[in-house]
């Protein structure tokens, strides 16, 4: 086996069985060098190998990193919450910040929302979603306030979706979904852990009520390395 194969191979080895766990810091290239006597090419060889390869990513000054394997399977066809996402996926360590609430007078959902756009006086809530250390989606979120008269700070950091349906008795019925990818926005690189991407996964929603009236726009900005958008897809017979 060639030099850099073999560095490459423990390291790799390393990372699947958990000695070097997700955000350890591998040793540096001269550390390297000197603890395997491999030259400064193979071991950069190695390492790029497993840059491409999802197990670590580099910060420029600062060394290199081991990524968590873990890819999350996001449900397309389901209407379902982060909340309710990390408990069917048993997600462990995650938390939600609330960036921003606040009530927008007169105005319309963004312009990703297409021609649904009527003016109204609209909640805004953007909140970062952060699962085992690293900060991995961004979603915003905007509610009809004439739909839902009020929408307290403790609901946003807990889950919207439990407070509409169990203590406001809302009929959520339907969503319209499309997925895109975008270059990433200042916003997500502040807000994200994004790594070394320049691109973010980019979940729109237009979510209805049991009666089919439009009462939600929500965007999702994913990390686009920790998922996975699964659907299960039937054949209709012409």
């Amino acid at each position: 086996m060639v030099k850099y194969s073999a560095l490459y191979s423990k390291l790799q080895k390393e990372i699947e069985n958990g000695t070097l766990k997700p955000g350890a810091q591998l040793p540096s290239e001269k550390e390297l060098m000197e603890q395997y006597d491999l030259s400064r090419d193979t071991v950069r060889k190695s390492l790029s190998l497993l840059v491409t390869n999802n197990y670590i990513h580099k910060v420029k000054g600062k060394g290199s990193f081991v990524l968590e394997m873990n890819r999350f399977d996001f449900p397309v066809a389901g209407l379902i919450s982060f909340k309710e996402m990390a408990e069917r996926t048993s997600m462990r360590n995650h938390s939600t910040e609330v960036i921003s609430l606040a009530l927008q007078e007169h105005t319309t959902f963004p312009a990703a929302a297409g021609k649904d756009r009527e003016i109204k006086d609209i909640w805004e809530v953007v909140r970062v979603r952060t699962i085992s250390g690293r900060r991995m989606i961004l979603d915003k979120d905007y509610f009809y306030k004439e739909v839902v008269p009020d929408l307290p700070m403790d609901v946003c950091k807990a889950s919207i979706y439990d407070y509409l349906e169990n203590t406001l008795s809302i009929k959520i019925g339907m969503a319209k979904k499309e997925i895109v990818m975008e270059k990433a926005t200042e916003e997500d690189k502040r807000l994200l852990d994004l790594m070394d991407y320049d691109m973010v996964a980019v979940v729109n929603s237009l979510v209805y009520l049991e009666n089919g009236k439009l009462f939600q726009f929500t965007q999702s900005r994913h990390c686009p390395d920790k998922f996975r958008f699964v659907d299960v897809a039937k054949r209709h017979k012409p």
